[in-house]
């Protein structure tokens, strides 16, 4: 790799951040990819139990292209968290506390799809990249994303 870009024209690197400043950005983003994992977990969950009526470790772990083990895994981690309950032989259901995180994660992963979308981006790749862009956007952001798509909107 060059470094060159085809999409973008080079620029000077810029100045590095002062050293607090840079922890707390790298540290958002790890924070970021922690809650990534859970909040796609229960996001399928509901999907599932909408569609099917149930949401059972092997269907998570094939939609997720995760091992069993590592399904049942994460769940774990969610029911301390009271995100889910688990219950042998009946699958998986979302607590109160889960099904509101499954509405905020759809809500902001579909703003984030139409900010994507407004900006010329086909509908596959912004299905694609707003999942990795989801998780890692925050508030002040997301407003923005709304406020651009209300704008944008009012000038149609």
């Amino acid at each position: 790799m060059s470094g060159e870009s085809p999409h973008m024209p080079l620029s000077p690197a810029p100045d590095l951040p002062n050293i607090s400043t840079q922890a707390r950005r790298f540290g958002k983003t790890r924070d970021a990819q922690a809650t990534a994992l859970g909040e796609d977990y229960v996001e399928l969950i509901d999907d599932l139990v909408t569609s099917q009526g149930l949401a059972r470790a092997t269907d998570i772990a094939r939609r997720l292209g995760v091992s069993h083990a590592t399904a049942i895994k994460v769940m774990s981690r969610l029911e301390r968290e009271g995100l889910v309950t688990t219950r042998p032989y009946r699958g998986v259901t979302l607590t109160q506390a889960g099904r509101d995180l499954a509405l905020r994660v759809r809500a902001r992963h579909r703003l984030v799809v139409d900010v994507l979308l407004a900006l010329g981006v086909p509908p596959e790749a912004a299905e694609l990249d707003a999942e990795g862009i989801e998780h890692h956007v925050g508030d002040v952001t997301l407003d923005a994303f709304a406020k651009y798509l209300q704008k944008i909107s009012k000038a149609r």
